[in-house]
């Protein structure tokens, strides 16, 4: 088979493709609001129906109870002999209120050689670049060079909470060789880059009380506990004074730090990438690499509080307030080793007199770190070097 022929194919067909894209992109299926989940099952639809048109078999919406869809569909023409490959994608969105949208964020835009859309790079770019290939494999050869198989799930960006039931309950949709995910970073737009690591992830709610009912705070002040202080302090504890943990740091072995050395990441990228304010600058390395703090080392971040907001300010020493903490593991933790240790902390010599406690929230994702080897890899590297004309690093999320 002529893969050079089925590239010049696939390029032949790109304004085709984006076209296909931008009808995706323009459903907006957000899945963490119940309002669209009618949107996320139109999305589906769609997206069934397109890859019954390019000839995959067995396309179809999977269902389950109190779930929303996955899509999924296969072609097993290569036959038994050669290996089956899963691409895994999702199309559920990210909520886009409150996000500074130049353009509507369910209309396509393309500008300076990039598209500008919801979803557009998390994640139906990524599946969509693989329907691509398939279409012109396709129109080439009118066969694929390998068994594929297709999954397109509706609910990554709300932590898949049904995924496992769906393997269950449909596990010929995902038996495979090989999975192959595009929701992750290029170094940059010139670099190629293989995902050998993924940061785990828990969430735990902290809870500071100290009355049974609001006191006021000019007859009760410096002697009772105040609760958001508490809080503020006991947050604090678990940093430095960079505002990275202090707790639970991982040492890196040698292998890895030496490919973090072959990617482009500077002050600058950061800046860029992130979007930080002028006078701001990215936290300090110290003994550490940029690399190493961003897809190696634990994270905590504070995703939700109920400190008192300028709507709901009065002059009063509060009964408990919360707030719920996003900790990224580093690939090779335990979530639960983590987790206790930071419980642990926590609980200890509460600040300001007021009483702690921690309670899990949701479930914890473990990390992920993959050691890149075999036919599978091999394969991979190839197709990227001659696509990108550049080594493929290996990089972490």
């Amino acid at each position: 088979m002529n893969a050079d022929a089925v590239a010049a194919r696939a390029d032949a067909a790109f304004e085709d493709t984006l076209k296909a894209l931008g009808r995706y992109l323009e459903i907006p299926a957000i899945s963490c609001d119940p309002d669209h989940a009618e949107d996320v099952r139109r999305l589906a639809a769609r997206i069934r129906d397109d890859l019954e048109a390019l000839g995959m078999q067995r396309a179809r919406v999977l269902s389950l109870d109190d779930a929303l869809p996955c899509v999924a569909a296969e072609w097993l023409g290569a036959g038994d002999g050669l290996p089956t490959v899963l691409i895994y994608g999702h199309l559920d969105l990210q909520p886009v209120k409150g996000e500074p949208w130049r353009t509507d964020p369910h209309t396509m835009v393309e500008k300076d050689g990039r598209v500008y859309a919801r979803g557009s790079a998390d994640d139906m770019g990524g599946w969509v670049s693989h329907l691509a290939s398939i279409r012109a494999w396709m129109a080439e050869h009118g066969r694929l060079p390998v068994n594929v198989k297709l999954l397109i799930e509706g609910e990554e960006e709300i932590g898949s909470p049904n995924l496992e039931r769906y393997m269950d309950a449909f596990p010929d949709a995902f038996a495979s060789d090989v999975m192959v995910l595009t929701d992750c970073e290029n170094p940059s737009t010139e670099i190629p880059g293989l995902t050998v690591s993924l940061r785990g992830l828990i969430e735990m709610e902290v809870t500071c009380e100290a009355l049974e009912a609001d006191g006021h705070s000019g007859l009760w002040g410096n002697m009772v506990p105040d609760v958001s202080l508490g809080l503020v302090k006991l947050v604090g504890r678990l940093v430095d004074e960079d505002g990275r943990p202090r707790i639970g740091l991982v040492e890196v072995d040698a292998a890895r730090k030496a490919a973090a050395e072959t990617v482009p990441l500077s002050a600058e990228v950061i800046r860029g990438g992130a979007h930080l304010l002028p006078g701001v600058d990215p936290l300090p390395v110290r003994d550490r690499s940029i690399a190493e703090w961003m897809w190696w080392q634990p994270a905590i971040t504070v995703v939700a509080t109920t400190l008192p907001t300028p709507d709901r300010k009065k002059n009063a020493l509060r009964t408990k307030a919360s707030a719920t903490l996003s900790v990224r593991l580093a690939p090779d933790q335990k979530a639960e080793d983590l987790y206790g240790l930071l419980e642990a902390e926590l609980l200890r010599d509460p600040p300001c007199g007021v009483k702690v406690t921690v309670t899990p929230k949701g479930w914890n994702g473990e990390g992920w770190l993959y050691t890149p080897k075999g036919e599978a890899f091999e394969a991979a590297d190839r197709a990227y070097v001659k696509a990108w004309g550049h080594e493929l690093v290996q990089v972490g999320v």
